[in-house]
């Protein structure tokens, strides 16, 4: 059966696997075997829920990758790849989560039949779907082989976006900013915050103007009051309450790619230092915007912001952003630069990162935050969402 809708152009794919190759020779690596979801989409187009079993892509230095996995998840990956389908190995079911054998001995097998059992292996050992028996059921059954520790290597190939990928976050920025209007429009005290949510979730999978909204890599976090101290709580059912503060850390997504924005909701009229946290941190985010540009680094984003809100007041002692674009669960960063005082990452032109300059205060939480793209000359945030407190009397 055909791929019947392949996100991008086949050159385009060629292009990612060209610049992949090009640092897997500089890691030492023959092979690399990739199982963080969104680096096997984005090296081969495979998208489907079934990264709660062992799967993974298999890419040498020459010839197509190869798609390993659940032997009725091969199925999917005859829809969504983009190699020919005998590129694509299933394993036998009676591997699926079963104490007595583990499926990195099939792995293994496909690894040997290619010649690889020697090879210097390159390995994502630190994301979320690589597990420590994996590892050691790999070494255990290639014993002449060499290992590497390749985390993150497609990653940051994955940092500086093409201008389809800026097309699919546009897309995102979209949705995100119709679910923000979403909140505005349907809050009020007394509804359950549950409800609420459904309306934001409904927004974000409609989607908008004219393109469909894909499943966000983190749920909606909406914390009100005093659960807005903390930064990752989800939602309850309790009502919504006039004087409280509700923060909404969300994201448009498209095709896998997102665009997360956070905005905080006042119900009735906020006290003096929300209205003070407010201001302190726009001028930060100005002044940190102001060196998001080609040629500084991430380092040079967060000394600026601390700068400027420290100045002001407050402090804000964790990072203030993260990259982003193509995610799948748990997490929608791409786990590569973040925007802190150490990090030297130099920015360039098709970067894409969440500034994410939130605040918790001692009975709530402000958060304003924004999707950003490093231009030719400068920065652009992705969405138009007012940047501001959202209030409702």
């Amino acid at each position: 059966m055909p791929v019947t809708d392949l996100p991008f152009e086949i050159s385009e794919y060629d292009t990612r696997i060209t610049r992949t190759r090009a640092a897997m020779q500089e890691a030492g690596a023959d092979v690399i075997v990739v199982s963080d979801p969104a680096n096997m989409a984005w090296l081969t187009g495979y998208d489907g829920w079934s990264f709660y079993v062992h799967q993974a892509v298999i890419l040498p230095m020459a010839g197509p990758p190869l798609w390993w996995g659940r032997g009725i998840d091969a199925l999917g990956a005859k829809r969504t790849v983009m190699m020919p389908d005998t590129f694509i190995h299933g394993y036998d079911d009676t591997y699926v989560q079963n104490p007595e054998k583990h499926p990195m001995e099939d792995l293994a097998r496909l690894l040997a039949d290619n010649g690889w059992s020697g090879a210097n292996i390159g390995l994502e050992m630190d994301n979320y779907y690589f597990s420590a028996a994996a590892f050691l059921s790999l070494q255990s059954a290639l014993s002449s082989a060499t290992f590497r520790n390749v985390n993150g290597l497609v990653n940051w190939q994955r940092c500086v976006k093409s201008p389809a990928e800026i097309t699919f976050m546009r897309r995102a920025a979209r949705i995100v900013e119709k679910m923000h209007a979403t909140i505005l429009e349907h809050a009020r005290p007394g509804l359950p915050k549950n409800a609420l949510v459904a309306e934001i979730s409904h927004a974000g999978i409609t989607g908008a103007d004219g393109h469909w909204g894909d499943y966000p890599s983190i749920v909606p976090l909406a914390p009100s009051g005093a659960d807005a101290t903390a930064p990752h709580l989800t939602w309850n059912a309790a009502p919504m309450k006039e004087g409280e503060a509700t923060f909404f850390e969300i994201a448009g997504v498209y095709r896998r790619y997102h665009a997360p924005q956070s905005r905080t909701l006042f119900l009735g009229e906020p006290p003096d230092r929300y209205r003070r946290a407010e201001a302190a941190v726009l001028e930060a985010v100005d002044a940190g915007l102001a060196q998001a540009r080609p040629g500084n680094t991430t380092g040079d984003i967060a000394r600026a912001f601390n700068g400027a809100l420290n100045r002001l007041g407050f402090e804000k002692d964790n990072r203030c952003g993260y990259s982003i674009g193509l995610s799948y669960p748990p997490d929608w960063g791409e786990r590569t630069f973040s925007l802190r005082s150490g990090d030297t990452t130099v920015l360039t032109p098709g970067m894409t990162f969440h500034f994410m300059p939130a605040l918790w205060l001692d009975d709530g939480g402000i958060e304003i935050t924004e999707p950003v793209l490093i231009t030719d000359d400068g920065a652009e945030c992705l969405c138009t969402t007012p940047r501001e407190l959202m209030v409702k009397t």
